[in-house]
């Protein structure tokens, strides 16, 4: 149901329509450029930088008065940040808001992909705290411009191989790098390894905001996304093997670890809580919801 809405005294979804236009403007850039950061001019927004600016600049910039939103915080619909986003969209803008993921076009996250299948009409909106995959090994943003222009990640690969050394594996957990187009590597956000797979050959739009470093990326539907991995060693996504989620049961859904209520002992629950919350539902009767996995 659309939530009631009087027209407030500034423009439609908050931003003024220059800024939005500019914004569409680096988006189809990075659309036409999988993987490779586009400067944009980041406005000021009544909240604060690293708490999700870039991807809801945006939201902001791409939704229409038909659109549907979702916003979800590492899976979570009813976090702070979410919340906080969703309603600041829903009091600027009068459009509608869901937790389905099916039913909505436009889904901005924070550190997760949702484990439903998104399709061909669905935009995903990732916020970005930082979208230079090679900041660790290379400090200076005129060096790492210069490393992405002559394909020149040697320093990443050599980290991944250090860490083999060192420990025995690719140790890197959330934010692992990955290739695009056999191009440009790319930071997918702090999304959970499991997640990665889920941008290769994906039926949707991906768009990263990073409000506080000024840039944006994308990926394109259908287009390769693969993470760095030596041939003897093997990109591997998180393991919940002999786990399930307490809640529905799922045992193919990522997984979040909580302490039960005597402090002791460790439980499991789905982290995508609208997910979850459909398999409950297929559990009680239903149709059973289809995983990505």
């Amino acid at each position: 149901m659309r939530p009631s809405f009087n027209p407030p005294a500034y423009n439609f979804a908050f931003l003024d329509e220059g800024s939005k236009r500019e914004i569409r403007r680096k988006s189809l850039k990075a659309v036409a450029i999988p993987g490779y950061q586009v400067p944009f001019a980041s406005r000021e927004l009544p909240i604060g930088r690293g708490w999700g600016t870039g991807g809801l600049q945006l939201t902001l910039s791409l939704i229409g008065k038909e659109d549907v939103l979702k916003v979800i915080d590492q899976g979570n619909d009813d976090s702070v940040n979410a919340v906080s986003i969703r309603r600041l969209v829903e009091e600027t803008s009068g459009i509608r808001t869901t937790e389905d993921t099916a039913e909505a076009s436009v889904i901005q996250s924070r550190h997760r992909v949702p484990e439903e299948h998104l399709e061909e009409r669905q935009i995903l909106v990732l916020q970005v705290p930082q979208p230079e995959p090679l900041r660790k090994v290379e400090p200076r943003e005129r060096q790492s411009r210069r490393k992405h222009a002559e394909m020149d990640y040697s320093a990443m690969w050599l980290t991944l191989y250090e860490g083999i050394v060192k420990w025995g594996d690719i140790t890197l957990g959330a934010d692992y790098p990955v290739m695009v187009h056999e191009r440009y590597i790319m930071a997918p956000s702090p999304i959970p390894r499991w997640d990665n797979n889920k941008l290769h050959q994906a039926d949707h739009l991906t768009l990263f905001g990073a409000g506080r470093e000024k840039k944006i990326y994308a990926v394109p539907p259908y287009t390769n996304v693969l993470p760095l991995e030596f041939e003897d060693y093997r990109f591997k996504v998180e393991s919940f093997e002999g786990k399930a989620c307490r809640h529905c049961g799922s045992t193919h859904t990522f997984l979040d670890e909580v302490t039960a209520e005597d402090g002791v002992c460790a439980l499991y629950q789905c982290s995508d809580t609208a997910y979850c919350s459909k398999r409950q539902q297929s559990r009680s009767g239903e149709k059973e919801v289809p995983s990505w996995q």
